[in-house]
């Protein structure tokens, strides 16, 4: 099997699991507990929390979470006032936008261009004092573009809004701007455990609380945390940042390769240079993706966001940047990282490519 899906999630590193092994063989403590075991556990819990926050803006506190949706939700929330964000934006915004709006709260979606990339002419007309928070991907899952994050804060700060950063495709791949107020992650997509994410959150910034109950993350976030996740979060963390630059010029070497043995056919979808490289949106007209990726069941790549795989609609991204029904299922998307080989993805592009060849007589 060649895995092409990172953006789905990220294979676990080694290292991750070793570090969570004996929490979950032998240490199994509750890190809120005031006993010797209690704390050995709450320390273990705290050097993670350490290891992620390297990562992300001085100046706040990370409070971990079930996962970026939990994290997401709870910030948008927890939040005030009227809300401003992309049409692009992973579902766990905008479905809890929605809900927000369904309850009376003000809530302004921007169109993107064909590019992917908001407008911020657009978003000044939009970003008007009295603004409470503006959301934003810093990478789109399903296309790999960046938006102009540190620009988007400062129309929120003009205006007294916070700045949300959906930070979940990006953390440790793309740099955070330090001027946001609140950014999502997920273990899973940098080679972490599934089931554990975070949200930090900056100093003086207050949020009403998501979850109630125990309180036991300081920022006001309920429920028991595992120590063995959170030991794999922070391992997978420390390793974004020992191999940054080496990850990096990795898929550099990837993205060139991936394109040239693809050749014309393919059409790029969203920003060539507005993007990260690990993630490969493309489309070929007329292209059956079903039979597609029936044809390839030894290669693990994606029509779309994996949240929404079984809905039967097309993606909302896609059409978010101008592509009509047919050619948004026309498009696959390629996403490949630390552990992907240059080998495994000649050989897999080479089998994309000659099984779309197929579908022509």
């Amino acid at each position: 099997m060649t895995y092409l899906d990172y953006q789905a999630t990220a294979p676990l590193a080694p290292e991750a699991l070793a570090a969570m092994l004996p929490w979950l063989e032998s240490q199994h403590a509750n890190p809120h507990s005031p006993h010797r075991e209690g704390r050995r556990a709450k320390a273990a819990v705290e050097v993670a929390r350490d290891q992620v926050a390297a990562l992300l803006p001085p100046g706040g506190r990370v409070a971990f979470t079930s996962g970026a949706t939990e994290a997401l939700n709870w910030a948008i929330k927890g939040s005030t006032g009227p809300i401003v964000t992309l049409a692009t934006e992973h579902a766990a915004v905008l479905d809890t936008v929605a809900a927000e709006a369904a309850r009376g709260r003000q809530v302004t979606v921007l169109p993107v261009g064909p590019d992917g990339v908001v407008d911020l002419d657009v978003a000044r007309v939009a970003i008007l004092p009295g603004t409470g928070l503006v959301a934003a991907m810093l990478v789109n899952n399903e296309i790999g573009v960046t938006q102009p994050i540190a620009a988007l804060a400062d129309l929120a700060h003009a205006a007294g809004a916070l700045m949300l950063c959906d930070a979940v495709q990006g953390y440790g791949r793309v740099p955070i701007p330090d001027t946001v107020d609140l950014i999502a992650i997920s273990a899973h997509k940098i080679h972490g455990p599934k089931g554990i994410g975070a949200l930090w959150i900056r100093d003086g910034v207050d949020l009403a609380p998501l979850l109630h109950g125990g309180g036991q993350e300081a920022p006001g976030r309920s429920g028991t945390l595992s120590p063995a996740l959170c030991a794999g979060f922070g391992v997978a963390a420390k390793l974004m940042a020992a191999r940054t630059i080496e990850d990096a010029a990795h898929v550099d070497r990837l993205k060139p390769l991936a394109l040239n043995r693809l050749g014309p056919d393919w059409i790029v979808n969203g920003s060539t240079e507005h993007r990260y490289h690990g993630n490969l949106n493309v489309r070929r007209d007329g292209l059956d993706v079903n039979r597609l990726m029936s044809d390839l069941r030894d290669i693990a790549f994606s029509a779309g966001s994996a949240c929404a795989s079984g809905s039967g609609r097309s993606s909302h991204v896609l059409r978010a940047i101008g592509l009509t029904e047919a050619q948004a299922r026309a498009s696959i998307r390629l996403g490949f990282g630390r552990y992907t080989t240059e080998t495994e993805l000649r050989d897999a592009i080479d089998a994309i490519v000659a099984a779309a060849e197929g579908q022509w007589p």
